[in-house]
């Protein structure tokens, strides 16, 4: 599991930060994202995947335990 960070960009879209690769990429879709029920499977712009364990959508930025699913494209 790695630590990354979720937040809002300029524009106004969530992205992920994983700081171990220096990597940031836009956030295409997130399994749940209902104010009681946020995160599960999240997706990423450049194809990779990853999970966070779903609980009550929490206040961006906000840093969070996330496991790899799927490696990027």
């Amino acid at each position: 599991m790695a630590n990354v960070m979720i937040q809002y960009t300029e524009q106004g879209r969530l992205s992920l930060y994983l700081a171990k690769k220096d990597l940031e990429e836009h956030i295409t879709r997130v399994e749940f994202e209902s104010d009681d029920k946020w995160g599960g499977e999240i997706e990423l712009a450049n194809g990779a995947a990853y999970y966070v364990d779903p609980g009550v959508k929490p206040s961006f930025p906000i840093s969070v335990r996330a496991r790899r699913l799927r490696a990027a494209v």
